[in-house]
């Protein structure tokens, strides 16, 4: 993927979770919850203040981090879908 993020955006592709079937009953795609556990795939730079200090991001590459289901704005990239969001929509670290 040759794609970067600007400043405090990072962006995510969504950890899938096994499917899970209640009796019989399949549940469509259309009606599932998007997974809140992400993969950190590429970060930003950081943030820059007033003064034009960067203040660098806490999360980095390879982290695996929580986020809100309806958080960031979902991209398609050669077949796979990521989200690019900023720091501050990154609920949690999963250390």
């Amino acid at each position: 993927m040759n794609l970067r993020p600007l400043q405090d955006r990072i962006i995510v592709q969504r950890v899938t979770e096994a499917e899970q079937k209640a009796g019989s009953i399949i549940i469509p795609d259309s009606a599932k919850e998007k997974p809140q556990q992400a993969k950190v795939v590429a970060v930003g730079n950081g943030k820059r203040q007033e003064n034009g200090k960067v203040i660098t991001l806490e999360v980095k590459a390879g982290d695996t981090i929580l986020v809100g289901k309806y958080a960031g704005h979902e991209v398609s990239i050669d077949g796979d879908d990521y989200v690019i969001l900023r720091e501050d929509e990154v609920l949690a670290v999963i250390e």
